[in-house]
């Protein structure tokens, strides 16, 4: 490192002006310090994003982003010998920096290497390191497949503790690496990850409760700049859904000014309160911030489905952006879905003749939950009917018969429930210990199930973790099999189901 002189002095002169000289033609320091990230991988497309900053430390709380350009280079060789390149895009402040493109053409069940070309201009550009991802495998071929799914990543409560208390926060050394099951799901070498909702908390801390996009897009930043962050995305592709706390606030819906159900006299008299996100501002952000939507699409919908392989479908549903309003009496007409959502949720699931078939919902739909909340499927007052009308549509339709499981994120415990119908549902709890909360079980006084209706194959303890979902394919002798299996942060096994392919 350059020690400078006082001002003045020959060689501090002469070193002041060549480095003046050198960022003159080199242009801005122009970095990507929140890595790339590949998204909603099909059998021929990937959504690949970055976003340029200014270094790749955080600071004052934010990592602020830098003008410049970039594309992507994409090739079946780690030497990029045959390689692609996308477009060269701009990085500008109206974007929050992020380069973002879709890719199409590609080879089914191919692993495929990108990287990040990128600075201030294209003549300084220069490459990123070598990332990775895979495409699906479709409808045509079998394969072996293996993916994760969290929720509940409070980057507040896993650095700070509840509120900031200190409370259950994460002590270890390796605190600013970020949550330690981003480390234990890369070693398990996933086909994709599954981000279920609350991938951050606009509402949490308290101090820093969002009011603009600059807030909102904070939250974002100092997420991603954490390392295990950066290193699990180049190796493992992604898909987002969205929640409460990554829409609004806690229990939100789109209508204001009603708010969650579990406001305080203390958030009643914080005056942030009073300027909310809205709706809209809540799904723009949030489509900037993660691979989830074609960039150049004007009116993109966050549900779909997507056809992994011969074994296996996922269905992704949207819960926030169509909902009717948490507050209005539970019956016909009230909906977490929508009706085009629920028509095509419907027509895809009869259409499929996958082996299983898994809807992954951001809310419950079996729980059992708190009754004090009228959020969810789950909730009373909330909207039981239409997951009423659901299972029962379910059931007329012989799902039960068709291996169709239910995973879902947003509550902070792991569990294997059964509906009394019989159908079963996953919770894969909360990604970190500092923000698992103990479990609502079957039968418990003040839940939305005091009469045991439900059962609960597995309740977990009050720890933080993830989902692996693991699909074999079968061969004359033997079904295909499915195997759900609940693990710690830390990557210890803590429960395990398997289910034959009927």
């Amino acid at each position: 490192m350059l020690r400078f002189t006082p001002a003045g002095t020959g060689l501090a002169s002469a070193l002041c002006c060549l480095a003046t000289i050198s960022t003159v033609l080199a242009g801005p320091v122009v970095d990507h310090g929140q890595g790339e990230m590949a998204g909603e991988v099909t059998a021929s497309s990937v959504i690949l994003q970055s976003r340029l900053t200014a270094g790749s430390q955080l600071s004052d709380g934010d990592l602020p982003g830098a003008a410049g350009v970039a594309c992507f280079e994409i090739a079946t060789d780690k030497n990029f010998q045959h390689a692609r390149q996308t477009d060269w895009l701009e990085a500008t402040a109206a974007g929050d920096y992020i380069v973002k493109t879709k890719v199409t053409g590609l080879k089914p069940a191919t692993g495929y290497y990108y990287r990040l070309r990128y600075g201030p201009t294209r003549q300084a550009a220069q490459a990123g390191p070598v990332c990775s991802f895979k495409t699906l495998s479709g409808s045509k071929r079998s394969a072996a497949t293996g993916f994760v799914v969290v929720t509940g990543m409070n980057y507040g409560f896993f650095h700070d503790g509840t509120n900031g208390r200190g409370r259950r926060m994460y002590a270890g050394p390796d605190k600013h690496l970020g949550f330690p099951a981003l480390e234990s799901m890369l070693r398990m070498e996933p086909d994709f990850f599954v981000g279920t909702g609350d991938n951050v908390y606009y509402d949490h801390p308290r101090p820093t409760r969002v009011r603009t996009q600059r807030e909102m897009r904070r939250k974002w930043h100092e997420q991603f700049v954490q390392g295990r962050f950066i290193e699990f995305f180049s190796r493992v592709p992604t898909y987002w859904e969205k929640d409460d706390h990554d829409h609004r606030f806690n229990d939100c819906d789109p209508h204001s000014p009603i708010r969650g159900a579990h406001e305080t006299d203390a958030d009643r008299a914080d005056p942030r309160l009073a300027q909310q996100p809205s709706s809209q501002l809540g799904i723009r952000t949030f489509w900037e911030q993660v691979p989830v939507v074609d960039p150049q699409k004007r009116n993109p919908v966050t549900y779909r489905t997507h056809r992994v392989s011969r074994e296996l479908q996922i269905w992704l549903v949207e819960g926030r952006d169509y909902r009717s309003a948490n507050h209005l009496p539970d019956g016909p007409g009230k909906t977490v879905w929508g009706e085009a959502q629920m028509a095509w949720l419907q027509r895809t699931l009869l259409e499929s003749d996958a082996t299983f078939k898994i809807l992954i919902s951001p809310t419950p739909m079996v729980g059992p939950d708190s009754g004090t909340k009228r959020d969810s499927h789950v909730n009373m007052g909330g909207f039981q009917h239409e997951a009423g009308e659901f299972f029962s549509w379910l059931t007329e339709h012989d799902f039960l018969e068709q291996n169709f499981y239910l995973v879902c994120g947003d509550r902070h415990w792991q569990y294997h429930a059964v509906h009394p119908s019989g159908f079963e549902e996953f919770s894969c709890g909360a990604i970190c210990d500092a923000n698992a909360f103990v479990a609502i079980r079957p039968g418990q006084e003040g839940s939305t199930d005091p009469e045991a209706k439900i059962v609960h194959k597995y309740t977990g303890a009050q720890t933080g973790g993830f989902l692996h979902v693991g699909v074999t394919p079968g061969d004359e002798n033997m079904p295909a099999e499915l195997e759900f299996s609940f693990f710690d942060e830390q990557g210890q096994l803590l429960y395990r189901e398997s289910k034959p392919g009927q």
